[in-house]
């Protein structure tokens, strides 16, 4: 589950319009042959993400652990 993001500017704007706001879930798909993007499902959408952009999204896992 997403907590925050730490982005800013055009990079957040895109990040919430891809749906990543506070409370969204988050599920990791696949990697990559190279491991990187990886494919997340958001909102019932497939989303790939690049590891720069994915450590900006800071997220809770299912056992509440960060």
């Amino acid at each position: 589950m997403v907590l925050s993001l730490t982005s800013q500017g055009i990079q957040r704007r895109r990040m919430l319009d891809l749906g990543l706001t506070q409370g969204t879930v988050v599920e990791a798909l696949h990697k990559s042959p190279g491991g990187d993007p990886i494919a997340y499902f958001i909102r019932g959408a497939v989303i790939a993400l690049r590891d720069e952009d994915a450590r900006k999204v800071l997220v809770e896992d299912q056992a509440g652990l960060q």
